[in-house]
């Protein structure tokens, strides 16, 4: 049993994932509304080591000893980049390990002096920005006291200019707090300052923090990501659990039963059946596992797919 490493965790973008969890469970600058694990009753606003980076180190040698992931994965239960020793564990990770990096991260920090160099060594960061004005990010972030959305601004800004890594930066779309015409309009200026490999635009899949807080639909979702094409940002895309077929554009039938009829004959990997689905394979999966028509199961380092 370990009490920092955990997964693995298959990722459309990270593949299989490994993740370190360098904070205890809500040690985060921020009380989003839409956190899936629930609400915190402390922000926390200094970096600390918060966890013992050698029992970290121990336990990821003994995971990678059964997994080969394709990223080591700093997210977790809370902040990542509150943890101080962060860019110290990033460098060992990639001095003792062929895996490459990534760090999920709520971009608080990357204002602060320092953090950027620390994520240096990443091959890729995926930061968080869920406002741009005051009075939405305090709605919707709900941050620690010494928090401004002006820091998340500045701190984007210092990582597309000095990091040279991928940025997939991630939208959370709530509906009716952070998708008003006013502040997509600020959303979609901002994206034109700042260089990053991709927009994700994401919504609730499961209970929030908050009881009043509402998904946004997929329609739209797909308004949104028109109309930041139409800004000229480029890169948009929708990153979003499906539950019906019509919600996938060029859902292919004969791809399904295709999937099905191999999965009849014996479990296959991921990377077999992407063979069928390519690219668009979690989201056939989503629809049949919503179904109890097949499961994903971890076995001797790789994800199959079964037949129920």
């Amino acid at each position: 049993m370990y009490k920092y490493v955990f997964g693995p965790v298959p990722s459309r973008r990270l593949g299989v994932s490994l993740g370190i969890d360098l904070v205890e469970a809500k040690t985060c600058n921020l009380n989003c509304i839409y956190c899936e694990c629930g609400g915190n009753h402390v922000t926390y606003s200094e970096r600390s080591d918060y966890v013992d980076v050698e029992v970290v180190k121990r336990e990821l040698i003994e995971a990678l000893e059964d997994i080969k992931p394709d990223y080591i994965t700093f997210s977790g239960s809370g902040e990542p980049t509150l943890n101080k020793s962060i860019g110290k564990l990033i460098d060992w990770v990639k001095d003792n390990t062929p895996y490459k990096v990534a760090v999920i991260t709520n971009s608080t920090t990357l204002k602060t002096d320092g953090v950027v160099e620390e994520l240096s060594r990443a091959d890729m960061i995926m930061p968080s920005i869920d406002a741009v004005s005051e009075d939405v990010f305090l709605q919707m972030n709900r941050p620690h006291p010494t928090l401004k959305t002006q820091d998340i601004l500045d701190g984007l800004k210092k990582l597309s200019a000095n990091y040279g890594g991928k940025i997939y930066l991630e939208i959370f779309i709530t509906s009716g707090v952070n998708d008003s015409q006013e502040e997509l309009e600020r959303f979609a200026d901002f994206l034109k300052e700042i260089d990053v490999d991709g927009v994700q635009l994401n919504t609730l899949a499961r209970p929030g923090a908050v009881e009043w807080i509402k998904p946004a639909t997929f329609e739209s979702l797909e308004g949104i990501k028109k109309f930041f094409e139409e800004k000229g940002i480029k890169g948009v895309e929708i990153i979003k659990k499906y539950k019906k077929r019509e919600q996938i554009k060029g859902y292919s039938k004969k791809s399904e039963v295709l999937i099905l009829n191999m999965l009849s004959k014996r479990p296959y990997t991921m990377e077999e059946l992407e063979g069928v689905a390519g690219d668009e394979l979690p989201k056939y999966l989503q629809i049949l596992e919503s179904e109890n028509k097949v499961e994903t199961i971890f076995r001797d380092g790789l994800f199959y797919v079964e037949k129920l």
